[in-house]
């Protein structure tokens, strides 16, 4: 039996703490399967952000040139099998497909092929240091936490690529007055409040106001009409997906610099949750499989404990459960998102199986969720 092919992921992160690009690691047992994986995804390929495509383990072959690659997809060719044969032939075909190439793992010392415009450079900057000008745009890989990366960005790094910024942030206050002024208005909506009731709330932030209908209206949500008002939004969407769209607002009320790359992830988590569910819950279930994702990363959001930022909302008891006790209905997909987010393929299959979702239905999904999430455009 041929090993499924599963892909997971880690984010590329700018000096301004906002993902720019996200590095797709594909588990596989051979280039072809790969290759077989990738084609199959075309129509959810996330085309805001440049994608690096990491074949993991394997040595990078022609066998990629049947990947029909989409214009976002950059392909990465590992120093240690910058010398195979087989690689040597790879780069010169990818370049006149015009398919952009990174360098991973690159080394002071390491030789390269003349004439190849690397775009990014990935760094173990654990183990080396950034001595000399790399061939392109130097990424530090292997930071620990938040400080690390300021520290790599002040040694000169350009960015960096992993989950380093979800440590390294203190969770241990309360919420602040514009985050409890959004917990009032998820709460007048969940109630199903009068409309002119939430609108005075919303009158007294213009800003969320705006924000709120920013998102509403964005290219990820797929409407066939533009919303003028919270009002009209009432009329279109109906205060359950209501509840969702404030939900997302107050996952954005951060003003932490670190802020952009958790909002982005936070509702990664929350669409794939939302879209692999289709298959286990009622429709009125999606939005709350969606709000558990999004809500996953609340404490770093907020910079408080998730008991206390949850404790002033009447969330549902499968959203409560999920997030405070790991267990309930929803727990098995708040995992599963959360192993997307490693390079443990083997933990992600076994979650998989679990559930009896397919490698296809979680590919699919993961990328549709990283195309919705980048569509919102956090700023």
């Amino acid at each position: 039996m041929s090993q499924p092919v599963l892909i997971t992921r880690e984010p590329v992160i700018n000096k301004q703490f906002k993902i720019t690009a996200n590095r797709l690691i594909i588990h596989a047992g051979s280039v072809a399967s790969a290759v077989d994986t990738l084609n199959g995804l075309a129509d959810v390929w996330p085309t805001t952000h440049p994608v690096f495509i990491s074949l993991f383990k394997l040595v990078p072959t022609p066998d990629l040139l049947s990947w029909a690659a989409p214009a976002s997809a950059m392909v990465e060719i590992p120093t240690q099998a910058i010398a195979h044969p087989l690689t040597l032939s790879l780069i010169p075909r990818l370049q006149e497909a015009g398919t952009s190439l990174n360098l991973t793992w690159y080394q002071p010392d390491t030789v390269l092929p003349p004439n190849v415009p690397w775009r990014f450079v990935i760094i173990d900057a654990k183990r080396h240091y950034l001595t000399a000008d790399p061939p392109g745009l130097a990424i530090a890989w292997g930071l620990s936490d938040v400080p690390e990366f300021r520290d790599a960005i002040i040694q000169g790094y350009d960015g960096a690529s992993g989950w380093f910024f979800l440590r390294g942030i203190k969770t241990d206050g309360k919420l602040a007055p514009s985050h409890a002024q959004i917990v009032r208005l998820l709460n007048l909506v969940r109630r199903n409040a009068e409309v002119k009731d939430i609108e005075n709330v919303l009158k007294q932030d213009v800003a969320l106001s705006y924000k709120l209908l920013r998102y509403i209206n964005s290219v990820g949500f797929g409407l066939m009409c533009e919303i003028q008002s919270f009002r009209h939004a009432v009329t279109i969407l109906g205060y359950e997906k209501l509840n969702k769209w404030l939900s997302v607002l107050l996952v954005s009320a951060s003003r932490d610099p670190s802020a952009p790359a958790l909002m982005q992830t936070a509702i990664a988590r929350g669409r794939f949750m939302e879209q692999i569910g289709r298959a286990f819950f009622e429709k009125n279930e999606l939005d709350n499989l969606f709000i558990t994702g999004a809500f996953s990363m609340l404490h770093l959001l907020l910079g408080a404990s998730l008991q206390a930022a949850l404790e002033e909302m009447h969330l549902p008891a499968p959203i409560a459960d999920a997030l405070l006790g790991g267990d309930g209905v929803f727990a098995p997909f708040l995992k599963l998102a959360r192993a997307l987010e490693s390079f443990d393929d083997k933990a992600l299959a076994s979650l998989a199986s679990e559930l009896h979702i397919s490698a296809e239905q979680i590919n699919r999904a993961h990328l549709e969720a990283l195309s919705f999430a980048d569509s919102l455009q956090f700023s």
